[in-house]
């Protein structure tokens, strides 16, 4: 039998999932030096230079040769969202995502014009303001519902993969574009739960913008709730004992 602690666990992780005013999406950001071929390059938007489906790594599998108008082929594509010694160094990285309310529902949104989240870290700022030439990668899902959508605005390349398909693409180096897609236009199918991948670059010295706005509700949602909650019984649980 389960014991109370895996119960409630598995009962309030399902309750946070449908019932948040919050999501924190975990990801992965990794710091590259401007000398990378890929960094610090043409303005130029470069759309398509990765397949309409993720790799079996759940990684994007590059597609565009020698070279497109800001990249410099595979090699040197494939690290951006892998690590690689002497090339880059990662970090985890919170997006919290808030419908601006005391309770769930709505319009959920992570917004910041000025997408600087490694400021003075890992390589640092490599004598500019900021430390503008790095890459994020965001893995998680959501149970699909007629009516979801999702609108973005970046700089630079953003690309989406759901259910391992692309869905949006805003790839190269370019000032802040809008992109967005309707969930109900996928073909998905209704309480069936779907990968969403997400793959950002931040490339050139000049911004970093990076906002989301979104009916999805992410999963998992913020495990803390869940955390205290446990933590309270187990140590409810405790006193009992030593009474």
């Amino acid at each position: 039998m389960m014991s109370s602690l895996a119960i409630l666990a598995a009962s309030l992780t399902t309750v946070a999932s449908a019932s948040a005013h919050e999501i924190t999406l975990t990801s992965v950001i990794r710091d590259f030096h401007v000398y990378h071929p890929d960094f610090q390059g043409p303005i130029a938007n470069d759309t398509n230079y990765v397949s309409d489906t993720l790799g079996a790594d759940g990684k994007p599998v590059y597609i565009g040769g020698a070279g497109t108008a800001t990249t410099t082929g595979a090699a040197n594509y494939n690290q951006w969202y892998n690590d690689t010694a002497g090339v880059n160094k990662s970090i985890p990285f919170d997006l919290l995502l808030s419908n601006g309310l005391p309770n769930p529902g709505g319009i959920y949104t992570f917004e910041d014009t000025t997408f600087f989240p490694i400021d003075g870290q890992l390589f640092g700022n490599e004598t500019y303001l900021h430390n503008y030439h790095f890459t994020l990668e965001l893995h998680t899902e959501f149970v699909y519902q007629p009516g979801l959508s999702f609108n973005v605005l970046a700089d630079d390349d953003l690309i989406i993969f759901i259910d391992g398909r692309k869905v949006l693409d805003l790839g190269g180096i370019h000032a802040p574009q809008n992109g967005s897609f309707n969930a109900d236009s996928l073909g998905l199918t209704a309480g069936q739960s779907y990968d969403f991948d997400l793959f950002f670059a931040e490339r050139h010295s000049i911004l970093s913008t990076l906002k989301f706005s979104t009916n999805i509700q992410f999963v998992p949602e913020p495990a803390t709730i869940v955390l205290a909650a446990i933590g309270a019984l187990a140590a409810f649980q405790h006193r009992r004992k030593a009474l």
